[in-house]
């Protein structure tokens, strides 16, 4: 699973916070351990207009990323 999240500084250290719905799909509780993959988030605005070259349906693309996040 992938969220989207922002670093914020704590103490001397960097966390994140993951929405608790997110946690609830996994079933994870406060104190287990995790792995997370971290990569840098492209701008937004950058990402318009990339899809015109690839001949596909941005809107299929939107609802099939949806119909993913509800499974």
């Amino acid at each position: 699973m992938a969220i989207q999240t922002r670093l914020r500084r704590w103490g001397n250290s960097f966390g994140v916070v993951v929405p608790v719905e997110a946690l609830r799909k996994k079933n994870l509780q406060e104190g287990e351990e995790v792995i997370i993959e971290i990569e840098k988030a492209e701008p937004v605005s950058k990402l318009f207009g990339s899809l015109k070259s690839w001949g596909i349906n941005p809107q299929k693309v939107k609802d099939d990323i949806r119909k993913e996040e509800n499974d």
